[in-house]
């Protein structure tokens, strides 16, 4: 089984989603460096950026293979050809209601334009795709003869969409085992998630014979999206043992790549990339991962197989076992009671609705342990921010780091990114921002800001802390500060 990655062609198309030049040269090498078989680069007739856009993918001299989009006209092949692709896929609507509405051509005419459309694709490029767009609300028995037009013009591979996400995987299986029984072409699948089935039925359509399908990171594209890459990359793994050639390791860091460019936060409960995919509060729940972590996660898929890691969470689920091995961690041993008031004290607290952080952990069991927490490794003595409508905002800290004076800038989107740089930027080690969030806890415009921080460090772990101020700017460099002392404090144990 083969991977196509439409991202930058189907993922861009997500509305508020727009990557600049930069970025998608930079996807597109993160794609080709993960194993990905085939890119979308985009759509070259659509404008001329885009087809120079195009044309800069295609010049990287990627792995995968570059693929442009373009309708049935040979002006849209010729855009894709003078970007120099790899592979043309063309594409044309063949259900009734598209025809009808869209392209206002008969049945017998899309079949003549497919055949001559595919045939000019392949006088010109050894690799042509070919799309019957809304496939899975297309008469079958007329679509076996689109793609069979489309198999003898010569097209290299045939493309199953699913468009407006209306299959089930019944459906599904029925209609690629037909396609494979009548079609003497390989098969490609496009799943849309207006239901929630696209990975359901990618799966299913490579059960009964399909052997590519077309996915994007974080499930990115039109409407609801389409199949998730990772999902659908570790079901065949994992469950079916089917290679897929896909550098599993790279991707959270892939997800996560995307999820900065577009915008789009990745859900804490998103499967495989998610923050929560490999966490645990139960106690029950963490107790047995401590002991086997294939007693509550799938076993055949470890956090460390996707670049992922396993975390123990605070909450009012939270278990002795677990908060046990978290103060281990940094060499904090409570007795059996000592432990009993930690973790009611956080059940406490978690159960008024309030976010328990390690900080607050680690403070918990400090103050119930009766020992001093040995100091702060970073005191942020000053802090200076300019902002307005007509100003780059730009944030200035000067702390004591390790009791050595730093002072360091810079600028930001708004003076509380800026803030949070130039903190992160007073330290020598690599520190990523993972997560922030902000609520108000009182009213009026003077309202109390409670702002909650987690950075991760160069070897994936992760700290957080929060803080609280009438002034988020300020509560915010706090927050970080605490969550940094956080990460200081483990290195030196």
């Amino acid at each position: 089984m083969t991977v196509f990655d439409t991202t930058l062609r189907d993922g861009e198309q997500t509305p508020g989603i727009s990557f600049k030049f930069e970025q998608k040269l930079e996807i597109a090498r993160q794609l080709s460096a993960i194993g990905v078989h085939a890119i979308e680069a985009g759509f070259p007739a659509s404008s001329q950026g885009e087809r120079e856009t195009v044309g800069a993918i295609s010049a990287l001299g990627l792995d995968s293979v570059v693929c442009g989009l373009a309708r049935s006209r040979k002006e849209d092949v010729d855009a894709c050809l003078d970007s120099d692709v790899d592979m043309v896929h063309v594409f044309i609507p063949t259900s009734e209601v598209q025809r009808v509405h869209t392209i206002k051509k008969s049945p017998e005419e899309v079949l003549d334009i497919t055949g001559e459309i595919v045939a000019y694709v392949r006088d010109h490029c050894d690799l042509c795709m070919f799309s019957a767009m809304d496939a899975t609300r297309t008469d079958h028995d007329y679509l076996i003869q689109v793609f069979r037009t489309a198999a003898d013009a010569g097209a290299t591979i045939i493309n199953v969409p699913d468009t407006v996400g209306v299959y089930t995987p019944t459906a599904m299986k029925h209609l690629i085992t037909r396609i494979g029984d009548e079609v003497d072409c390989p098969i490609d699948v496009h799943c849309h998630n207006d239901f929630g089935l696209a990975v359901a039925n990618t799966v299913t359509a490579v059960e009964a014979g399909a052997s590519q399908v077309q996915v994007t990171i974080n499930g990115l594209g039109e409407r609801a999206g389409n199949a998730d890459l990772a999902q659908t990359v570790m079901i065949m793994e994992s469950i079916y043992g089917v290679k897929t050639g896909i550098v599993k390791e790279k991707l959270v860091e892939t997800s996560r790549l995307i999820s900065r460019f577009s915008g789009i936060t990745i859900p804490p409960i998103q499967p495989i990339v998610g923050d929560n995919a490999f966490s645990h509060e139960s106690g029950i729940h963490s107790h047995g991962v401590i002991a086997c972590a294939a007693t509550f996660e799938p076993g055949i898929m470890t956090p460390e197989m996707v670049g992922h890691r396993r975390k123990l969470a605070l909450g009012k689920h939270v278990g002795r076992h677990a908060v046990r091995q978290m103060l281990q961690e940094v060499h904090l041993s409570p007795s059996d009671g000592e432990l009993d008031r930690i973790v009611e004290k956080i059940k406490f607290i978690s159960v008024k609705g309030k976010r328990v952080t390690d900080a607050d952990l680690f403070e918990i069991a400090e103050t119930v342990m009766g020992i001093e927490n040995g100091g702060r490794a970073i005191e942020m003595e000053d802090l200076a921010v300019m902002t307005g409508n007509h100003v780059i905002p730009t944030a200035s800290v000067k702390a004591l780091v390790n009791g050595k004076e730093h002072v360091y800038s810079c600028t930001g989107n708004g003076p509380v990114d800026a803030v949070l740089k130039a903190i992160m930027g007073l330290l020598s080690t690599k520190v990523q921002l993972k997560d922030f969030n902000i609520e108000a806890i009182s009213g009026g415009s003077d309202a109390i800001g409670h702002v909650t921080i987690a950075v991760e460090d160069e070897h994936g772990r992760i700290f957080d802390a929060s803080a609280s101020s009438d002034d988020v700017v300020l509560a915010s460099a706090e927050a970080m500060i605490n969550a940094l002392n956080m990460l200081h404090r483990v290195e030196k144990q």
